[in-house]
């Protein structure tokens, strides 16, 4: 038997270059080095992710607009329009340097060509062929960095009927289904809270890139990555779209309840909504006991979940009388130590309260070289052996634009200035 190891960063590929900091036992991902060409979310959460792993995010933005979700507010955080940062941009973008490059200018799209030669990953969400029309597209680029992971996020695909369409959360989450599943059983279709599809495309094209890491470390070679948002919305259908494509049974809005579990769902109670999942008979059992309905558990038409599914209307009827009788606090006192799941259902100032997330350790704070003290939720996975981490605050808007191109492209500072009198980057 014996023993692998692979290297993913890229000095072990570039014999001529060096890591771009010094690599780190802690950061997994301490020396590798990400081109972010991406706007609004999905890329954005994905760089971000690969951020708080060590990578070095260099994120290019438009030199005097920046990304779109600069201005997407209120609420902003800052004293004055000069200073003030949107709260949605701060929530992806930490971990990154701002380098402000027009790209529409062909000197701006040779600075961005260079720094991808200088790069392990290169990610973007622009309309499919959108960069190759400016010679950025990876067939553009493989011949110039082979190494580099291209990874390419979509609305609907790099090909096909909908290609060309521009692609929103919400609009793949329409085609894709979920807004139809989502809702009040006898309403109209709901947008979920969040953008869902967007973060699901984001997790999924940060471990498309962290496999083609691994990838090219035994090739030597980089690759294209494809992303969408609506085959990740129609992949997050996962038992629903199995229940339809084996048993041709259409998905229906079921509120907070399950199609396939009873009980499985959010109750009224006398001060807001608890939610119950049984998840098998003892579960249910266990909970009958524990609201005073013992008797409920022994009749027949409820002892198994498929005879509470058939049942259900019913069933839900003596639970959500019983369920009002009490207040949350009241009710997780009774199921304290249950075995069967159970939670409150919080609004954002219960979350942060909760003692379970305070726990964790998500709310943290980092200096804002703008605005001061900004709260994040930091990264919610932790390693034995390893880290991840808030290193530093959501960038100014161009705040890293010198130091890069001197560093990585060296260029000096007489030919900076002239970049930026003609507007090719940010002042």
């Amino acid at each position: 038997m014996f023993k692998r190891t692979f290297h993913i960063c890229r000095a072990h590929i570039h014999s001529t270059r060096s890591f771009s900091s010094n690599a780190s036992d802690q950061l997994p991902l301490s020396g590798i080095r990400v081109l972010d060409l991406s706007r609004v979310l999905a890329g954005p959460y994905c760089t971000m992710i690969l951020g708080d792993l060590g990578a070095e995010i260099v994120k290019i933005e438009h030199p005097m607009r920046g990304c779109d979700t600069r201005a997407w507010g209120p609420p902003f955080v800052g004293s004055n329009d000069a200073d003030k940062e949107s709260c949605y941009f701060l929530s992806v973008n930490r971990n990154k340097k701002s380098v402000g490059i027009n790209i529409k200018d062909p000197e701006g799209r040779d600075l961005v060509a260079a720094l991808a030669r200088q790069s392990d990953v290169l990610v973007e969400n622009y309309l499919p062929g959108k960069l190759s029309q400016m010679g950025l597209g990876y067939d553009d680029l493989k011949d110039i960095a082979p190494n580099l992971i291209y990874c390419s996020i979509t609305g609907f695909g790099v090909d096909g009927p909908y290609s060309n369409r521009a692609g929103y959360d919400v609009i793949a989450a329409s085609i894709g289904g979920l807004l139809h599943i989502t809702g009040e059983p006898n309403g109209p279709p709901c947008k979920v809270g969040v953008a869902l599809t967007d973060v699901c495309t984001g997790l999924y094209a940060h471990g498309a890139i962290m496999a083609a890491l691994l990838a090219r470390a035994k090739s030597g070679r980089g690759q294209k990555i494809d992303c969408n948002l609506l085959a990740t919305q129609v992949s997050t259908l996962v038992n629903l779209s199995s229940s339809y494509l084996n048993g041709g049974i259409e998905a229906q809005r079921q509120g907070t309840a399950h199609a396939s579990i009873v009980p499985y769902q959010s109750f009224q109670t006398k001060d807001g909504y608890m939610t119950i999942g049984c998840g098998n008979d003892h579960q249910f059992q266990e909970f009958c006991q524990k609201i005073g309905l013992p008797q409920v558990c022994l009749e027949d038409k409820y002892q198994s979940n498929e005879l509470r599914v058939h049942n259900r209307e019913e069933l839900i009827e003596l639970l959500t009388t019983k369920m009002g009788e009490k207040t949350n606090e009241e009710w997780t006192s009774t199921f304290d130590g249950a075995g069967f799941p159970y939670g409150p259902v919080n609004n954002l100032s219960q979350v942060f309260a909760d003692p379970q997330v305070k726990h964790l350790g998500l709310e943290q704070t980092v200096s804002h070289p703008k605005v001061g003290e900004i709260k994040q939720v930091g990264p919610p996975v932790k390693f034995s052996a390893s880290s991840n981490r808030i290193q530093f605050a959501p960038p100014v808007l161009g705040s890293h634009t010198r130091e890069v191109l001197a560093d990585l492209l060296n260029l000096d500072e007489e030919r900076l200035n002239e970049l930026s009198r003609k507007g090719v980057i940010n002042p």
